[in-house]
């Protein structure tokens, strides 16, 4: 079994107030849940209006398809026109990884 996250940190266009950001955050939010099933929520830079920090997590049997389902998130919103992709960053950890540890 294989987890793989997502950060992605975003740059939003002319949002002018924290309720602003969010009308732009939470359709992408629920974008990623509802199209590849993934866990994901604004995970950072809440007291700032113009970024978001989006986090992303998914669960399968092998790391390929965590990895597969992480790119296409990432494509996702990195086609979004009101946002910018400042980073993304991937990381893995396999159930082997977790149990060799104790």
């Amino acid at each position: 079994m294989f987890t793989g996250t997502l950060a992605l940190d975003l740059l939003l266009g002319d949002v002018r107030s924290l309720k602003e950001k969010r009308s732009v955050v939470r359709p992408i939010v629920a974008e990623l849940h509802k199209k590849y099933a993934v866990s994901a929520a604004e995970a950072g830079h809440l007291d700032l209006h113009r970024r978001a920090l989006v986090g992303v997590s998914v669960v399968a049997a092998d790391r390929r398809h965590c990895a597969e389902v992480l790119d296409a998130c990432e494509r996702l919103v990195a086609g979004r026109p009101e946002v910018e992709l400042l980073s993304v960053r991937q990381q893995f950890l396999s159930l082997t990884d977790e149990l060799e540890d104790h």
